[in-house]
């Protein structure tokens, strides 16, 4: 089995390629690409973008900035899914160090430098920081409150924070392009899942996978409901396909949004027989059973106000409004989409949210 010590050494201020899968991003794809480009980092750098079908005006703000830099290249990517996208990339960049970025993120300035000193200092193999969520709209920072509390995701290190060490996945991750020639490159029929798959890869292989608190992402939530729940839809689904696939890609965690949408529909249907009076005739412990479940849908109606009142922090009333929805929005989308792919399976579901309309 291989080990992180086998890893050779890297120089102080190494090679660092960027690369990126890139559909329908005409709102953010220039901040990205300039939070990239403008990293205070002292070694040779190059940007991939693999460019997705995009519909909006993404390809041509990207040709717009490649005019003028000449560290920015692009392949083709026919089918615009994120691994494929990664995988043209990677196979085109050139430096000994990968650095995995989001069309929906950006870099803070010195992410870079962190990253690469924090691989040399530890020999992993993946580094990652934290997602630090936020927003433009009142809508987006509610969303963005929701993703760093465990009452909306929570659990995985780099929405929460945790400290720095081993850790199970890395957030985008800045990779050793050495162990690509050894586990592979990212798992094409995982069309989301796939840096997590990348990363289990990793450790079975023998290689750290290190969580770094110093190393922060900004990244910015889908900006309306409907594209909240397409995503977090798909995400279940894609999330259900790697507990499919692999032993441990099941956590307890990922067993409370299914739970809560099975109750929450055996609390409706609770209310709607003791209003009917179907249960007039029924044994007293399903009279019970059937009142019981109807507090369901009232226990967590009240869970979810009182969390829009003490999540959002220092936000507005704006945003603890929409945390109203943005809550129940992520969990029971996430759900549904995590049941219907442990039954069926992902079958090529696609994350819509990234679609233009």
């Amino acid at each position: 089995m291989a080990s992180a010590s086998t890893l050779p050494s890297l120089d102080e201020h190494p090679g660092v390629s960027y690369i990126m899968p890139v559909l329908n991003e005409e709102a953010h794809i220039k901040d990205a690409v300039l939070s990239v480009l403008g990293q205070e980092y002292d070694g040779p750098k190059e940007v991939v973008l693999a460019l997705g079908p995009s519909t909006d005006c993404t390809n041509r703000i990207v040709a717009e900035l490649q005019a003028h830099e000449p560290r920015l290249r692009s392949v083709t990517s026919p089918t615009g899914r994120t691994p494929a996208g990664l995988n043209l990339a990677l196979q085109v960049s050139k430096h000994p160090v990968i650095v995995r970025v989001d069309a929906h993120t950006e870099l803070e300035p010195h992410y870079t430098a962190r990253a690469v000193e924090t691989l040399r200092r530890t020999g992993a193999a993946d580094v990652g920081g934290l997602m630090d969520a936020q927003g433009k709209t009142a809508f987006q920072r509610a969303v963005a409150a929701a993703y760093v509390s465990p009452l909306g995701l929570g659990g995985a290190a780099y929405h929460s924070g945790a400290p720095e060490g081993p850790a199970e996945s890395a957030y985008l991750g800045v990779f050793r392009r050495e162990v690509f020639n050894e586990v592979g490159l990212f798992e094409e029929s995982l069309w989301r899942g796939q840096d997590w798959d990348m990363c289990l890869r990793l450790r079975q292989a023998g290689y750290d996978v290190w969580f770094d608190p110093e190393l922060k992402v900004t990244y910015w939530p889908r900006a309306s409901f409907g594209k909240l729940v397409r995503q977090f839809y798909a995400a279940g689904i894609w999330r259900a396909e790697l507990a499919r696939r692999h032993r441990e890609g099941k956590s307890v965690r990922h067993f409370m949004p299914p739970l809560l949408v099975a109750s929450l529909v055996g609390g409706a249907s609770g209310v709607v027989l003791s209003a009917t009076g179907a249960t007039r005739h029924a044994p007293a412990w399903l009279k019970y059973l059937t009142a019981a479940a109807g507090l369901v849908p009232v226990l967590y109606g009240a869970g979810v106000a009182y969390a829009s009142a003490t999540m959002a922090g220092e936000l507005g009333k704006p945003e603890r409004v929409r945390m109203l929805v943005v809550l129940p929005g992520i969990h029971v989308s996430w759900g549904l989409g995590y049941l219907r792919g442990r039954l069926l399976g992902a079958a090529g579901t696609v994350d819509t949210s990234r679609r233009k309309s």
